[in-house]
Order: structure tokens, then C-alpha cells, then sequence
């Protein structure tokens, strides 16, 4: 559980952007989000909200869907990065593991690996020091390094993509929905990983999460994500703590957790929509 503060210097802000798909479709409205440089902060909504738009207008692999950020303005270390080449982002630390792993199939997971340095130019000696250093907080790749990607498990895949992008040696991992369709100690597994980064090798993350539970035992901040708006803020403790979030985020009341039943069925209306 991660509730001790990063430093507050943000490495990245989103400010008040807008993003159409097919110069018809507003998908983003108003999305203004900070993220402080070397802590994790978790971008949380159910599917549809716009969690996974918003990562890709950060990482501009937006355009690849018909998608443009039109108003509104993203920085990287000060740096305005609005249509920027997604490749030169990479090399600037910022790397997205999208959503459903997306691995080379074809490919062995050492294979895959790699390709996540395509990018550098410091050598063979720094890339193979890197992917032992994958190796030993993923020791399971390392077991399955020959084997072909494609035919190993939901969590090996992940592992191998967040792997790939610890290879190019990010500042920076934009990680979207890292738990969809694993098992829930799967889940522990890869967010305690995400955990051990961030602290032991400073990388900062910014993750795109359905799992608001176990995505605010280990982030330091939040933001709440529905229609393509943000609805609320805050540190993950008081977002933990927030009445709202826990009716219709983690399924409690003040009265207790209730059933799946009781909180579909549950009619108040949101006071963010009030």
C-alpha cells in the first residue's frame, strides 16, 4: 500500500483537453490531470470512461484510431508533446503498454523483449545488464525466455509487455488496465511488481485501472474518470475513504460491503452529476 507522497513536481500535465475520433466523436471533455514525478497515480473508471483515450492522447497513439486532441494542451517535463512522433516520446522516457498485453506472438519472450530497445544506442553490454535486470523482477520470463510468446498465459504476456517497456528505459510507463483478465493473485503479483519500480528504480507510472481497489492500495493519487470527464480527485486514502467511491467504486457503504445486486440496483444519484 502506497499512500507516502512522491515528490509534487509533475512530470506530466494534461490541461483541459479535448479529443475527437473522426472529427465527430467527443470522446475527452475538459481532461485535466497531473502526475507527480516517482509516484504511481491511477486513472480509474469503468469501461467507456475514456481512461484508454486519454493514455493514448498522451502517448499520441491516438492518431492510429482516428484521433485528435483538439483543445486543450499535454507537457512532458515541460515540454509541450502534442503531436509528437510516438517514437521520439519513447526516446524522451515515456512508454505505453497498452491495453491486452499486445505481444509479438511470433516471437520468443527474449525476443520480445528486446524490441522494447530498439530505440537506445548505448550498446549491447547496457541492453543485456537491462534485460537481466527484467529478468530478476520477472523470474518467470526468464524460465519462458525461448519460448513463443504467443503460447504463453494471460500473465506471462503481461509480464513480458511491461518488461518490453522497462527495456527501453522509460522515466515514465503509461499501463492500461494491467489486470484485465488475470486471476486475482495474478493481479497482487503485477502491482506489487509496478510497486518495486516505482520505488527501487524510480520509474513513474500512470495507470488506466476498472480495479479501483487494488488500484488504490498502490497508487499515492487518483482520478475518477466517467463520460470522458474527470469527476473527482484526490490521494488515494481519501479517494479510499470518499463515500461516493466506495457506493459505487468498491461496492461498501457505511453500513458494509454490499452485494453486486444491491449496488446495481442502487438509484441515489452521484453528486458530481447533481
Amino acid at each position: 500500500m502506497l499512500d507516502a507522497s512522491p515528490t509534487q513536481t509533475a512530470l506530466l500535465e494534461v490541461n483541459n483537453i479535448e479529443v475527437l475520433y473522426n472529427h465527430v466523436i467527443l470522446a475527452l471533455k475538459g481532461v485535466s490531470i497531473d502526475v507527480p514525478k516517482g509516484g504511481i497515480t491511477a486513472l480509474l473508471g469503468g469501461n467507456g470512461a475514456g481512461k484508454s483515450t486519454t493514455l493514448k492522447a498522451i502517448s499520441n497513439l491516438i492518431h492510429s484510431e482516428r484521433g485528435e486532441v483538439t483543445k486543450g494542451s499535454i507537457s512532458y517535463e515541460g515540454k509541450s508533446v502534442v503531436g509528437l512522433d510516438p517514437a521520439d516520446l519513447v526516446k524522451m522516457g515515456v512508454v505505453q503498454v497498452m491495453e491486452g498485453r499486445h505481444c509479438f506472438e511470433h516471437l520468443t519472450v527474449e525476443e520480445n523483449l528486446l524490441t522494447g530497445a530498439y530505440t537506445r544506442r548505448d550498446g549491447r553490454g547496457a541492453v543485456a545488464e537491462d534485460l537481466e535486470m527484467v529478468y530478476e523482477y520477472f523470474p518467470r520470463l526468464k524460465e519462458r525466455r525461448k519460448s513463443q510468446a504467443g503460447y504463453t498465459s494471460g500473465g506471462e504476456q503481461q509480464m513480458t509487455a511491461i518488461g518490453r517497456a522497462l527495456m527501453s528505459r522509460p522515466k515514465m510507463i503509461l499501463l492500461d488496465e494491467p489486470s484485465m483478465g488475470l486471476a486475482p493473485q495474478l493481479v497482487e503479483q503485477i502491482f506489487e511488481i509496478v510497486a518495486r519500480l516505482n520505488s527501487e528504480q524510480g520509474v513513474t507510472f500512470l495507470l488506466a485501472e476498472q480495479n479501483t481497489n487494488v488500484a488504490l492500495r498502490y497508487a499515492n493519487t487518483g482520478f475518477i474518470m466517467e463520460n470522458g470527464r474527470i469527476v473527482m480527485e484526490g490521494t488515494a486514502k481519501d479517494l479510499r475513504e470518499n463515500p461516493d467511491v466506495k457506493e459505487f467504486y468498491l461496492g461498501m457503504s457505511d453500513k458494509g460491503r454490499k452485494s453486486f445486486r444491491e449496488v446495481r440496483s442502487y438509484r441515489r444519484r452521484k453528486r458530481w452529476l447533481a
